[in-house]
Formats: C-alpha cells, structure tokens, sequence
C-alpha cells in the first residue's frame, strides 16, 4: 500500500485513527499497541501476503535471540559471555543471510556467469518491500543487547518498534534508543490534538513533494536514462538535463517520504527521528551524508566505521575504512556493480574531503576557495550529481555514454529541438555565441530529442533546483513558525490557536487538497526506496 494512494488516504489511515484513539480512551494500552501492530502488518501484507511470513519469521527470531543473549549475559560467566556473542553473530549472520538471498543471489549468479562463462539460470526472486531496513534495525537491536545497550522490552514493544507501518517500507532506520523509551510513556499513547495537526501539515508537505514535484520531473530523467540503456547517444545538453532531472526526482521523492513517514508517526505520538535534511545545501560531502539519508548513515557509522576501526588507527586506516563503509553503503541499496561504483566513489569523494581538510589548514584563509559557502555548494552539489548516474543507469555502459556527453569527451553538443526553442523565443544571439565557443548542434532527430521536453522540462528543472536549494523544509517551516522546538519536535503550545495556527492550518488544507486532485487524475507511482 502506497502513502500516495486513495486506499491509504481514504479509507486504511482514517479507519486505524479513529480505531486506535478509541481503543486507547476506552480500552488497556496494550489494545491499542496491538491493534497497531496488526494494522501495519495488514499495510505490509497489502502488497504480497506471502512475505508476510518473512518478516513475522524475523520478528520472532530476532526476538528470541535477544532475549537469549540478555539472559546469557546476566550470567555473568566467561562460558556464558561466550555464548552471547557467538549467538549474537549467529543472529546477524541468519539476517544478513536472509537479505543476501532475496537481494544479491540473482546479482551473484550472473557476476559468477560473466566471470566464467557459465550458464547457471536465475532465480528471479522478488525483494521483499523493506527487507533492507526491518533487517537493520534489528542487526542493531541484536548488536546492541550483546553489547548490554538494551534493556528487557516487552514484546509488544519490539513487534511495534520494528513493524511501525510509517518506517517500515522505507525508513527511517529506526534505533531501538529512539522510539522504544517512548513506549513506556504513557502520554505517547493519548490523544493530542496538536500531535495530529502537526502531524497532517507534514504529511501534506511530503505529499506535495511526492506527487507534485518528483513525480512530474520524473517525465523528463526516465526518457534520457532509457536512452542511454538502450545504446543511444546523447548531447551533452540533455545528459546533463537527464542527470539533473533525476537527482532532483530522487531528492524530493525521498524527502516526500521522509516527511509522509515522520508525520505520520507524529499523528500516532511517535516521534520518529529525521532522515533527511535538505542535502544538496552541504558543503561538502561529509556535511552531505550528515543530511541525506541520516539514519542509514548513522547505522553505517555505528556498525561498520567505527567497529572497523574508524579514524583511531591512523590516516591510511581512516581512509580505508571509510572506502569500505561506502562500499557496503553502496551494495545495501541494490545488487548491481553501478551501486557499487557509486559507494565507491562516495567513499572516494570521503577521502578527498577528510584530504582537503587536513591540508587547508596549511593554506592561507585567502588560498582556499572552498572557504566561499556558494562555491562549497556548487561543487559538492556536481559531485553528488556526477554519482547519481551510476546510481540511476541500469546498465555500466548506459552510466558511461551519460557521463561521456555531461564532461563532453567527445565535444559539446546540444539536440536540434533546444535550437528550435531558442529560435522561437529569438535567442539568435545565444546560438551564435554557442556556435562560436565550438557547441555543436546534434543532427540526431530522436524521439526524446523534441521541443516540449525542453521547453517543459528544463524550466521544471530550474524551478525544483530553486525549492531545494533556497525554501526551508517542512521542519524549518514548523521550528520558524515557532510551533515546534528543538530536535525531538516539542510542540509550543497549542498550535491552533493564534495567527500562525491558523496559517498552518489554511495551508495543510490547501497543499493536501492540491496533491489529491492530482492523485485522481494520474497514475500513482512506487517510491524510488522501494527498491531498495
């Protein structure tokens, strides 16, 4: 079931709101916590039925497990302490194990078959949706109760802390640290009507962004990508127009999640951590992936860096681990060597980064043009479009005929329908200023070459690359409105009274009512992180 469909909007939230704030006046909480178990799991099995099995499998074994190794380290023996660690790396083997088998078997065989020049068949195995991200968090859960970080949780608790249908499919990663204290609170589990105000306004911005903005620019990345898989040739002009267009598509329809997620834990009074915070304004990498993705990047850090070593055992060390965070990184999002390339060049661009840092300090503050904020932006911002391609090709050779036009290797060119929109407009001068720097005009007349997809997509681009770069997010909307405050988004007051309330209330109505009537009258499409 997709946040973005009339089932869920209509008909699956309002019926678990109404039944699980009825349950919670009239009923034990403990009602109300497994009401909204059983709901998230009806969301989940919505999709496929079957993987249900999957994932009430994982919720009773990892459940089992911890529970195991927090008795066995409450023994307090050498033999005991011993069978808590090796039953906690027995755990993460059988999660990492089942994710291996759904997402990289297939990815395995044919790198097996290029490599030797068999012949094996594939298994044509369906991803289960959010398999990447209930197995992580529980690998944390069960990592964590080795290391004597959790506490005894009821059941209950863990069913809801994993199977939370807002983060289930997409994220955010949940840590156990995060949600599971709120649990215990009994005011987590009454109504708030400014919970559920809140709550909406940013499902409405997450809505909008989903089906206003990453959906329509999406019309003008896929015909390129398509292209270059394919085997086309493309101008140098529409590489960089599909690069943008893409990364602008991902970013909005990542951050509309996020939002959707966040406030709909907030409607329920679970106040799920950020994951996203408007990236493409870092001004560098490391400020990059401490925006983008941030509970991924967190666990990465958590898991893998730190437990690998980290930075405490010398530059060369740092380095090394860094690379092969990303890398993991990079195969956690999907089973392909493009994903792979992309971890690796986000490591490489680590590298540089932590590089750059060390040696700056050397230079005058004159010398060092990365000090100027928009330039900092700029190339951090090119950096991580560059990467998007092989993140978004199919093929190696398509992310490779992207990357040849976007650095023009073979020449600048643009597409004949850019030089028919231009002429209408009477930017004469500018084509002759082009002609003049050695910007050749394509003689390709291919379908996706044509004078609308200009004339509507590059303007979109232009305007999205705005949004995100100068309006605040939802979040800082709500913290400059001064009806939240700090990081765990305590509400001020009661937001609907007074100016602003009302304001935030007008534009809820209007944003929300906006996105729906163009649900009605387009096709709803998947989120991107649902493949991964």
């Amino acid at each position: 079931m997709l946040f973005n469909s009339i089932e869920f909007i209509a008909f699956f939230l309002p019926f678990v709101l109404v039944a699980y704030f009825a349950l919670q006046k009239y009923a034990p909480v403990k009602f109300a916590i497994g009401f909204l178990v059983f709901s998230s799991l009806v969301f989940y099995g919505w999709w496929k039925p079957v993987y249900l099995l999957l994932l009430i499998f994982s919720l009773l074994v990892n459940f089992f497990l911890s529970q195991t190794i927090l008795n066995l380290n409450q023994r307090q023996t050498d033999r005991h302490k011993a069978l808590a660690k090796w039953t906690m790396i027995g755990g993460v083997v059988l999660n990492l194990g089942l994710i291996g088998y759904f997402k990289y078997t297939d990815f395995l065989i044919d790198t097996l078959n290029q490599l030797s020049g068999a012949n094996v068949g594939f298994l044509d195995l369906i991803l289960p949706l959010g398999i990447s991200f209930f197995t992580f968090q529980q690998v944390a859960y069960l990592v964590d109760t080795y290391r004597g970080i959790t506490t005894e949780h009821r059941f209950s608790y863990y069913c809801l802390f994993v199977t939370f249908f807002p983060q289930l499919i997409a994220g955010p990663i949940v840590h156990h640290s995060s949600v599971m204290p709120q649990f215990e609170r009994e005011s987590t589990f009454r109504f708030d009507i400014n919970n559920l105000s809140v709550g909406l306004f940013i499902f409405s911005i997450g809505l909008a962004k989903k089906v206003l903005l990453a959906d329509s620019i999406s019309d003008f990345s896929t015909p390129i990508f398509s292209a270059v898989d394919r085997g086309e040739s493309v101008t140098t002009v529409e590489a960089w127009a599909g690069a943008l267009a893409y990364s602008l598509q991902l970013y909005f329809d990542f951050s509309g999640y996020s939002d959707m997620a966040i406030g709909l834990g907030m409607m329920f009074g679970i106040r799920l951590p950020v994951n996203f915070n408007s990236p493409y304004k870092s001004i560098n990498i490391i400020e990059f992936w401490r925006r983008w993705h941030m509970t991924l990047s967190q666990f990465l850090r958590d898991y893998v860096y730190i437990p690998l070593g980290g930075n405490r055992k010398g530059t060369l060390s740092r380095y090394n681990n860094l690379m092969i965070t990303m890398l993991v990184g990079g195969l956690w999002h999907g089973a392909g060597w493009n994903f792979i390339i992309w971890g690796g060049l986000h490591g490489f661009y680590l590298i540089c980064n932590h590089g750059w840092q060390n040696a700056s300090k050397k230079l005058p503050a004159v010398c060092n043009v990365f000090r100027f904020r928009p330039v900092s932006i700029f190339i951090t911002f090119i950096a991580v479009v560059l990467a998007w391609v092989f993140f978004r090709a199919e093929t190696f050779s398509g992310a490779g005929v992207m990357l040849t036009a976007m650095l023009g290797v073979e020449g600048v060119s643009f597409p004949v329908a850019l030089e028919v929109t231009l002429n209408q407009m009477g930017k004469h001068d500018l084509i002759s200023l082009l002609n003049s720097l050695g910007v050749v005009i394509s003689p390709d007349p291919s379908i996706i070459r044509t004078k609308d997809w200009f004339s509507s997509g590059v303007p979109l681009i232009g305007v999205l690359l705005f949004v995100a770069f100068f309006m605040p997010n939802s979040l800082d909307m709500l913290r400059k409105s001064n009806l939240i405050q700090g990081p765990d988004w305590i509400i001020s007051g009661s937001v609907l009274n007074g100016t602003k309330g009302r304001v935030m209330a007008l534009a809820t109505g209007v944003v929300f009512f906006v996105s729906l009537m163009t649900m009605m009258t387009t096709k709803q499409s998947e989120f991107l992180y649902f493949n991964f």
